[in-house]
């Protein structure tokens, strides 16, 4: 089995340099050119590498608010992208992020593709990995829990439908800024947050923990009780360009650049 994983693209404006990035990638993963990105890695660059799935762990859109009649223009060509891949026969799958939710009425209920919500159960050949953005594990943070509850409840979900797209993508982007105020943390004390949580999960039978929401890249192996374990956070496509690769037990760290 072969994977990818990716987060924090935070989507706007096709016309942004990570957007061009995101859509050269995902023609890559295409036509299996991942071995050009990776380093230290058995696959090698010279072969091509076709990927069986690609999971994106949440704020691939830096706000999302649309519905299957209601799509944002913006986002049109890299949806159009995930539909290539998905045709190509590779498996999409969906995290939502703080910045994007109730992602499944359309990229599940008509495209077809998985999405989760908070986190994924995820089988790897013989790994059981825990996948997600990661804006929960932080259950000291009470006041973007409860803003976040607030924005995913049903009653904002169906009162969200009615209003006009204008509108509604504006009150996306006060969304989007308000998430940011109350997730700003220096990347390196969330990703300790995030490492404090995976080594719970380590204790309840997870191999690996993977997650997004840092925007810091980091790769990690543990020993717990004689066995393996792994931390990652994927980084993010602001700076970094960053994701992660997965192929016979073995996690590689990638990055992306492609003018």
């Amino acid at each position: 089995m072969k994977a990818i994983f990716i987060s924090d693209v935070h989507l706007k404006r096709a016309a942004d340099k990570r957007y061009g990035y995101l859509i050269n990638f995902f023609e890559d993963i295409k036509n299996g050119k991942v071995g050009l990105f990776l380093v230290d890695c058995k696959t090698g660059a010279d072969r091509k590498t076709r990927i069986d799935d690609l999971y994106i762990a949440g704020d691939l859109f830096d706000f999302w608010f649309c519905t299957k009649n209601k799509i944002n223009p913006e986002f049109i060509l890299i949806i159009n992208k995930l539909i290539e891949l998905q045709k190509a026969g590779i498996r999409i799958h969906l995290g939502e992020g703080n910045h994007d939710f109730f992602l499944r009425e359309y990229f599940h209920d008509v495209l077809g593709m998985e999405v989760f919500e908070e986190w994924a159960d995820v089988k790897l050949d013989k790994i059981r990995a825990l996948v997600g953005h990661g804006d929960t594990a932080d259950k000291a943070n009470s006041t973007y829990l409860l803003f976040r509850k607030i924005l995913r409840s049903r009653l904002f979900y169906h009162f969200q439908r009615f209003i006009p797209a204008r509108v509604l993508w504006t009150i996306a982007n006060f969304s989007s800024t308000a998430s940011k105020e109350m997730t700003r943390e220096d990347g390196d004390v969330l990703v300790d947050k995030m490492l404090s949580f995976a080594v719970d999960k380590f204790q309840e039978s997870y191999d690996a923990v993977i997650v997004g929401h840092c925007h810091k890249p980091v790769l990690r192996h543990y020993t717990v009780d004689g066995k393996k374990k792994t931390f990652v956070a994927l980084g993010d496509w602001i700076s970094h360009y960053s994701f992660l690769y997965y192929e016979k037990r073995n996690f590689v760290l990638g990055y992306y650049r492609k003018s």
